[in-house]
This record gives C-alpha cells, structure tokens and sequence, in this order.
C-alpha cells in the first residue's frame, strides 16, 4: 500500500512544533532571518575585572552567552540573501546620508551648504542595441531597429547585430572601469588645483576632494558610475571650503576630468593594446539640502534624501539588470547552463577566453601541446613554467577568470575616499552604542570589567529546506516591520 504524499505545510509544521523550535526562532530573528548564518560555537561573558565573577544583569540572569549562536552571512547580494541585503542597503542609506546632511555620525551639518555633485559616468558604445527611446516631451520613439520596445522587452540591452558587437572592448572596459575611476579622480584632482592656482601638492593643504560612488550594471551589461562628489577643506568634511571653491568650478572640473581619462591595456593577441575612455554621456547636477516635499527641481537640482536611497538601492543589487550569475564560474561549460541570455553568455565567454593562460615558449616553441606529433610531447612539467607548459597570459592581472561571473566587473559596488564617512565607521559606532548599552544595563564603566568572546566557526546555513523557508518568511516579516516603521515615522 502507497502512502499519500503529506503536503509541504505538514513538512513546515512539524518544524514549528519541534520541542527547539522558539530556541531556533529567537537565533534566527538576532539575524533578520539571514538565509546562510554562520554557526558559531564558544562563549561571551563580562566579568568583574577584580573578582574574575560574572555579572548579573537586572532580570537576574548572568551577563554571558555559552553554547551555538547564529553570525549573519553579510552577503550584500538581494539575489543571496534578502535579509543581510536588507541591512546592507539601510547602512548604505545612513552612511550617504551622513555624508551629504551631516548632523550625525560625527559629520556636522555644515557639509550640507559645502559645493555637491551628483555625478553619473557611462561606459562608450560597443555596438547598437536594442532600446526604449523616448523623445524631450516624453513620446515614445522607435528602437534603432525599428521597433517599439515594451518597457520588459527581454531584446532592451542586446545587441542588434551580435556579429559586429566589439565583446572583447566591452569586456576590457570593463575590467578597467575601476582604474579609470582612480585616473578620474586624479585629474579632477589636477584640474582643481590648476583653477585655484595651485600646484597639486598644494592642493592638499587647501581643499580635499571627497566622494562616494555606487556602480549600477545596465541591461547591456556595462556599468554606470554614480558618484557624489564633495569640496571639503583640507582637513575633511568639518573644515570649511575654500573661498574659491564653488559648485560651478566643482562641475567645469569634472567636466574636463572626464574628457581627458584615458587608460592603456596591456598589449595582447596579435601586439595590440586598446584606449579605453568614458562615454560621451555624462550627468552632473548640483545637490542641494533635502526640503519636505520636494526631491528634485525643474532644473535638474537632486536632493540629497533621494541620492542617499537612490544610491542604497543599487548597493545591494548583484549583476542585477545584467542577468549575469551571483557566483563565480569554474568551468567554461558553465556559462552554457546560466538560464541567461545569449548576449551575457558571449560577454562571459569573451572574458573567460581573454583570462587563458599562455603557452610557455620554452617548452612549446611550436604552439600548445598536442597529443601526437608534438616535438616536445615527452616534455610534462617544464622547470621554466612549473606548469606543464602553460604561464599567465598578457591578461592575467586582470584576472578575468575570477570576474567572469560579474562581466569582468572587479571593482566594489560601494566605494569611498577616505574623507567620506565609512562602512567601518558605521559598523565600530554600532558595536561601540550596543557595548556602552549593556554596561549601563549592568551598572558598571567599561575600566572595571573584562569582556571575554571566543567563538570558533562550526557550520554554515541552515540545516533543511524547512529551516530556509521559515528564515526567509522571517527575513520578509522583519523587512515590512522596518518598511511600516519608516513610514509611520515619516507621516509624522
């Protein structure tokens, strides 16, 4: 006799009655429902620094831990995990907030009335494709090809004749986009102190440039920088610009920083090397103070509320509109299972090719090995490569192998200078409020106690399907709670 098939809430309820069930929930609510904690074995514990006893809290109960906790995965990927994605992007909103409204974080208000820009640098064309065009009064316009495009049109972001799209230049671009941030900065640096009349050196004793850039993927697979740009005085964000510092000299300066970043890649295939610049597009427009009810002006002036969440929404996004993979690629056969489209299969098979090892000439003076005919073929390992006849390519610091998975993409998808607020900042108050927290719950100052933690790593993720399913309905319950919270907050 064949036993009926239980339905799956059968499976999920008799998780929820198992006799470790609140135990379980408790640990997986401390990390908002993270779908792949770390589990921790060891103790913590705040003893007396001059008794060596541990301290009891006002409900009665020691001051310590002991036994399995739960560590959140901090994988800033929606795609990943929804909840560490969640406080990824919460932190991301407070930390450009502070940056661009002060009045927190340490950072005083003064920053807001400093010269601002919210700038966005594109990658150049690599070949036509598909779009959805709309003209100055919003009509909509027909596609290069011919079509008009549904908004979700799955051809938006490919190209229209994939024969004569440049993938190598695209993949190079883009493994490079990161460099040219830094020759970007470094200009803009330089047009600054040409247009106070300074050297560079000197630069540094009488403004400071300060930023905070997120990279968004577009549908064809590119990235777009998006960066707000500050004009501090040299000792950062509480010194006062300087009196020749103005939005509109902050805005010619990138202007002309953008036009002459150029990098060189190393030279590869037959001799050739490319000159990889920014695309033609370029936006730039002044920030100003957030003012209830208004965001953005007919002028094209942003407000610095919806940067900061502007900014905190693609910080937690993977390859997002790209359609790419969220892990990195082992094998070239790999590229061929993603449920993705043709054009992100070609971008990762380009990257994948360009990151091959070359063939040691030492070895293998008449090309790779072959298996019969070979003149070295009774050549295994080679004392010159140490790699049986194989040595890095002249791509191989770009390690595109690695970032194959992310279209070549090897940059932070959030990235600061050193004069913005800090991701580390952030985390260091956070620890330092919840420490002081507990002493002042226990009646004691930080001098008269010792703090013992020792955790040691056991496991990683939950141990069943029930147990994944549960945290993510706890992960969507603990986001609408924070959502409701925000907007009742802000209705007041």
């Amino acid at each position: 006799m064949v036993l009926p098939t239980l339905p799956d809430v059968d499976r999920l309820t008799r998780r929820i009655q198992a006799p470790d069930y609140r135990d379980w929930r408790a640990k997986v609510q401390s990390v908002y429902g993270c779908l792949h904690p770390v589990r921790l074995s060891g103790t913590w514990q705040i003893t007396d620094k001059a008794t060596g006893q541990v301290l009891i809290r006002p409900d009665g109960r020691p001051a310590q831990i002991s036994g399995h906790i739960l560590s959140p995965c901090g994988n800033r990927r929606e795609s990943v995990c929804p909840a560490c994605s969640d406080r990824y992007a919460a932190d991301a909103f407070h930390l450009m907030r502070a940056g661009l409204a002060g009045g927190s974080k340490g950072i005083p208000v003064s920053v807001a009335e400093k010269p601002r820009l919210f700038v966005t640098l594109t990658a150049p064309s690599f070949g036509p494709v598909h779009n959805r065009r709309t003209t100055a009064s919003g009509k909509l316009a027909p596609c290069r090809c011919g079509a008009y495009h549904h908004e979700r049109d799955p051809l938006i972001g490919q190209p229209i004749d994939p024969e004569s799209y440049d993938y190598t230049g695209h993949v190079l671009w883009q493994a490079h986009s990161g460099k040219l941030w830094n020759v970007f900065t470094t200009k803009l640096r330089r047009q600054l102190a040409r247009a106070a009349g300074l050297t560079v050196r000197e630069l540094n004793d009488h403004a400071r440039l300060s930023y905070a850039k997120v990279a968004e993927f577009q549908k064809r697979g590119t990235i777009h920088f998006h960066a707000v740009i500050r004009l501090d005085g040299p000792d950062g964000p509480g010194d006062a610009t300087p009196s020749w510092g103005s939005t509109e000299l902050l805005a010619e300066a990138v202007r002309t920083a953008h036009a002459a970043t150029t990098v060189t890649t190393p030279v590869f295939g037959d001799g050739q090397a490319l000159e990889l610049t920014w695309g033609e597009q370029i936006d730039i427009r002044p920030i100003r103070p957030t003012e209830a009810h208004h965001v953005e002006d007919e002028n094209g002036v942003i407000s610095d509320d919806r940067i900061a969440s502007y900014v905190a929404k693609y910080a937690t996004k993977g390859t997002g509109k790209s359609e790419a993979a969220d892990r990195p690629i082992r094998s070239r056969a790999q590229i061929e299972r993603l449920a993705t489209t043709e054009h992100h299969k070609q971008i990762m098979r380009t990257a994948w090719d360009l990151g091959a090892p070359a063939t040691c000439p030492d070895c293998h003076p008449h090309g790779p090995h072959q298996p019969d005919g070979c003149p070295c073929s009774e050549i295994d390992h080679c004392a010159t490569c140490g790699n049986g006849g194989q040595i890095p390519g002249p791509l191989a610091e770009l390690n595109l192998r690695r970032w194959c998975h992310m279209l070549a993409f090897r940059g932070h998808f959030l990235s600061k200078s050193r004069a913005y607020y800090t991701f580390k900042q952030l985390r260091e108050d956070r620890q330092t409020w919840r420490f002081e927290q507990k002493l002042t719950d226990l009646g004691v100052t930080a001098d008269t106690v010792t703090v013992i933690n020792h955790w040691d790593m056991t496991s990683v993720g939950h141990r069943s399907d029930e147990e994944r399913e549960l945290a993510a309905a706890i992960a969507e319950a603990t986001r609408h709670a924070r959502r409701h919270h925000y907007a009742t907050e802000r209705s007041h």
